[in-house]
Order: C-alpha cells, then structure tokens, then sequence
C-alpha cells in the first residue's frame, strides 16, 4: 500500500492540548489532548478531506512532509 506524508503543525493551548493545522490541507483545523491524540486527530482529518476530494473530483495535494520547513527566527528583544 502506498502512503503519503503531510506536514502536521502542533501549536500548545494556553489551557492545555495541541492545536493542529495541516498546510497541504487549509481546511483542516482540529485538536488533540496530548501529541499522540493531536497526530491521531490529524490524521483523521486528513483521511476525511482526501475522502471527500476524491469523491468531488478535486486534486489532491501532493505530499509535503520533505517539503515543508518550519525555522526559528530569533530577534532581540525589545
């Protein structure tokens, strides 16, 4: 079976839990308690969007796992 590997972004609450956002996917918004249950929210979420795209005839995105890069920018403070 072949797979494709997407970018997930993980962002801490304030109160607690991940926010997850995938850029291959701009409607995917969702959460997780812990990172396990993020990347398992995630996934999920990707496999619905690919579900319904490919039902509506739309592309699918290409994967970016290799692609996407997050970096640190450092300024001084103010």
């Amino acid at each position: 079976m072949d797979s494709l590997a997407y970018a997930v972004i993980l962002e801490p609450e304030a109160e607690g839990g991940f926010s997850v956002t995938v850029p291959a996917f701009p409607e995917i918004h969702t959460q997780g308690e812990d990172v396990p249950d993020a990347l398992a929210m995630a996934r999920d979420a990707i496999q619905l969007s690919l579900a319904v795209r490919r039902d509506e005839g739309e592309q699918i995105p290409a994967p970016d796992a290799d692609a996407v890069r997050i970096e640190r920018v450092v300024i001084p403070a103010a």
